[in-house]
């Protein structure tokens, strides 16, 4: 129980923190991006203003006079010097008439993209079906429109490779991927750690209070038994009063059930702190019913309940129905559900307990343990659908009114019964309706014995 709580108080540490980190390395990856490309852009733009600058414009010279107003740019006085300027930052120019005619470039091939005015930046891909997928490349451009007056005297524009945003950022999220994973691993191991701190209190409180319970436990053994003794010696006195010998029946009743919870406490306790000392050996199941049924039988006949026990014929007759276990601890088990349904099942109802394959193994796979499946079923008084997932908590009564006959009970019966099916690497289900009946599904696995093979 306690590994099971350490486990998840160190799960839940290491998932919080990766979600934290998460988010942090994914606000960081996106702050740092951004942060290139303005970088970036702030430089194209900065060299766009440069050049802007540094443009010679002279007017045209036609013989048409209505054209003496015209402006153009002189590319071989404009673009030289500037080309020198921004070789070292990896910048290529081009320059474009105002009909989008290409007229002077830096780059070796032309780039066959069109001309979209924006001063705010734009990343392109350039395509080359002749070329491996692996050569294409893609670029950071800024357009801008140079104009004087109304008059448009063409286009420049500046490209910047995209790998310098790429490659920092590939570099960004290995480094993040890394760092995040050793972070994880630390705070797997430190919140281990931690949650094996925080449970210590926990577990030392928790041990004490089941060692105080096994010591009382035992310790209260002893006066009971004497009580018990004692009382049973003085209704055997021949000259006692009616009225005496009914309130020492009453005192004997009420031992003897305080001798059975305390029994049952005892139990649990050697059972939470792992003391108990299994007799672990080869248990024919259908004979250990048998002998439950004929105790209970008498009990069940004075309260005109019908009793029987049904064994299913197995598919194999070299096989049987034996398990491993212990045969005291098989016994309490059935022996608490069989008396559970006879004190819960009104006069002249059935009892059936049945024994057989469990159906999901019928198939005798030799890849499969067989389980046997024990099956107590009552016409009894039933239990509510709000009780059935509270009724292996210890101390729980489903109901007042299901003191039907004997008020006896201590809610122990059934987290004693779970216990020793756990024990047994079985499963118990309980299926019930009101004033229907209950059935108790018990499965066990299955033992072949040597002798059972040639």
């Amino acid at each position: 129980m306690f590994q099971t709580t350490r486990r998840r108080l160190a799960i839940w540490y290491t998932a919080v923190t990766a979600v934290l980190l998460l988010v942090f390395a994914t606000g960081f990856y996106f702050y740092v991006r951004n942060t290139l490309i303005d970088r970036i852009d702030d430089t194209l733009n900065h060299v766009v203003e440069v050049i802007e600058r540094t443009l010679v414009i002279e007017p045209l010279t036609f013989p048409n006079t209505t054209e003496k107003n015209k402006l153009q740019v002189n590319i071989q006085a404009s673009f030289p010097d500037s080309t020198d300027a921004v070789e070292d930052d990896h910048i290529d120019l081009e320059w474009f008439s105002p009909t989008g005619q290409l007229l002077w470039s830096t780059l070796s091939e032309p780039l066959n993209i069109p001309i979209h005015a924006n001063r705010t930046g734009e990343t392109v891909w350039i395509i080359n079906n002749k070329l491996p997928s692996d050569q294409n490349y893609s670029l950071r451009q800024v357009t801008q429109r140079v104009q004087s007056g109304r008059q448009v005297l063409g286009y420049l524009r500046v490209s910047h490779p995209w790998f310098e945003v790429t490659k920092p950022i590939r570099q960004l999220i290995l480094d993040l991927i890394l760092g995040a994973g050793l972070t994880l691993i630390c705070v797997a191991a430190i919140g281990w750690l931690l949650s094996g701190l925080a449970m210590k209190p926990v577990r030392e409180s928790y041990q004490r209070l089941k060692q105080f319970t096994a010591d009382a436990s035992h310790e209260l053994r002893n006066p009971i038994a004497t009580i018990q003794t004692n009382v049973q010696v003085a209704l055997a006195e021949p000259d006692i009063e009616p009225q005496q010998h009914q309130q020492l029946q009453v005192i004997e009743r009420l031992t003897r059930r305080l001798g059975r919870l305390v029994d049952d406490l005892l139990f649990l306790a050697r059972q939470d702190s792992g003391i108990v000392q299994q007799q672990w050996i080869e248990v024919p199941l259908d004979a250990l019913l048998m002998e439950v049924i004929e105790e209970q039988q008498a009990i069940a006949t004075t309260q005109n309940l019908s009793l029987s026990l049904e064994i299913v014929d197995l598919p194999n007759a070299e096989e049987n129905f034996t398990l491993l276990g212990d045969w005291d601890q098989l016994a309490r088990l059935f022996t608490n559900l069989v008396s559970n349904a006879v004190q819960y099942t009104p006069s002249g109802g059935e009892i059936e307990v049945e024994l057989q394959l469990a159906a999901k193994n019928k198939r005798n796979s030799p890849m499969l343990n067989p389980a046997l499946q024990i099956k107590v079923t009552d016409t009894g008084i039933g239990i509510s659908a709000e009780a059935l997932p509270h009724l292996f908590d210890r101390f729980y009564r489903a109901d007042p009114a299901r003191t039907h006959r004997s008020a006896a009970g201590s809610g122990l019966g059934l987290a004693i019964a779970k216990a020793i099916v756990e024990n047994h690497r079985g499963q118990i289900r309980i299926d019930s309706q009101v004033d229907q009946g209950t059935a108790v599904t018990v499965t066990l696995p299955a033992h072949k014995s040597e002798a059972s093979h040639p």
